[in-house]
């Protein structure tokens, strides 16, 4: 059976705003079919990279959580930590990046919980249902303790996997550092010589002797190196990287599996805003202008449904001549943005492997308000 997809666009009358218009969707959706008396609710986004303006605006995370506010439920807003050395690399940059881009309690009046810890280490091994790549997820220990899951998402492309959706924020998102670096490689790290400084935090921490110091410069021992991804977690200068080996291939699937280890066991809702839909993740630097224009907000309780109908959507759209694809803009017959911001991605793989494993269907029935 298809999976029902709300959707709305961003035009409003005077008088009317966009944030109650978002209630109305979410509303419509059935939201209020979950019980939210007295349950702590994680509210998953993105809080941005500082530098980018991409993200979803924190107006729409308050508004979203004054309504759960009212249903009885005890909303907070989280992400887990990133592997590269930002901003969100560990929990009080994080902090400092959210709050510069507008998720502080005093704009959203809820917390702001990084929810793998202070170095991204916080974590607990969930078992995968139907899981074929991974047997267990690394998840933030915040995550795994709420009791309702609700997604706020923002739509865009992916250097790595095409499109960054519903899946990608929960599943990749919610994953620990060791849980990211399992997503990102099938092999073991690599070290940028010109970012190592040889401080050997790296082999201080590494439980397996898979990393020494030589010549004041990290060495990967690929013979004791399990890919855990630990010394992620403590080089100050970003100089530990992913092979990238198998993850081409792989990398949306093991998204899909951490995604069902989310939220295989919880009441679950998401939000999409298919708005600035910048050809790179949120999680760069800066953000590049729009590839097409703004289409509206999906909603519903399926996260692959409301993923493939945002990909549709993208994917009619006209594409914006000055963007990063904008030489296709005259082309004729259908386009996939994914392919052509990230040729060698694969996101119809881990859409197939979500509906296999059982997060949810492709097919929907798309109602628009």
């Amino acid at each position: 059976m298809p999976s029902d997809v709300y959707f709305t666009d961003f035009r409003n009358e005077l008088g009317h705003s966009m944030l109650d218009k978002m209630i109305s969707l979410i509303k419509k959706a059935g939201i209020d079919k979950i019980d939210f008396k007295d349950k702590f609710v994680a509210v998953k986004l993105t809080f941005g990279e500082w530098g980018n303006v991409a993200f979803v605006r924190h107006q729409y995370a308050k508004v979203l959580c004054d309504y759960i506010k009212s249903r009885g439920g005890m909303p907070f807003l989280t992400d887990c930590n990133t592997l590269y050395a930002g901003y969100r690399n560990q929990a009080l940059l994080h902090l400092d990046a959210a709050y510069m881009n507008g998720f502080s309690p005093l704009s959203t009046g809820v917390h702001t919980i990084i929810a793998d810890g202070l170095r991204g280490t916080d974590e607990r091994d969930i078992p995968v249902r139907n899981g074929e790549l991974c047997k267990t997820a690394k998840i933030g220990s915040a995550i795994v303790e709420a009791d309702i899951i609700i997604s706020l998402t923002h739509f865009k492309g992916h250097v790595v996997t095409g499109y960054g959706g519903v899946l990608k924020n929960i599943g990749m998102g919610s994953g620990s550092k060791q849980g990211k670096m399992e997503m990102h490689s099938s092999g073991t790290p690599v070290i940028n010589k010109d970012k190592c400084i040889g401080c050997g935090m790296c082999s201080k921490n590494c439980a397996h002797d898979g990393v020494s110091i030589i010549d004041k410069k990290a060495v990967v021992d690929v013979k004791n190196c399990v890919g855990c991804g630990h010394c992620f977690s403590f080089c100050p200068k970003g100089a530990i990287e992913c092979s990238w080996k198998g993850a081409s291939a792989d990398v949306y699937r093991k998204i899909a599996e951490y995604t069902q280890a989310v939220i295989q066991d919880k009441p679950n809702f998401h939000i999409c805003f298919v708005k600035d839909v910048s050809p790179f993740c949120d999680c760069d630097h800066g953000n590049d202008s729009p590839v097409v224009p703004d289409i509206g907000v999906f909603a519903g309780f399926d996260p692959l449904a409301i993923d493939q109908a945002c990909v549709d959507a993208v994917n009619k759209a006209p594409i914006i001549e000055n963007s990063f694809i904008g030489k296709h803009a005259h082309d004729e017959g259908e386009h996939d943005i994914g392919h052509l911001v990230s040729p060698d991605s694969d996101w119809e793989a881990g859409f197939a492997h979500a509906e296999k494993i059982g997060i949810g269907t492709r097919d929907y029935r798309l109602i628009t308000l």
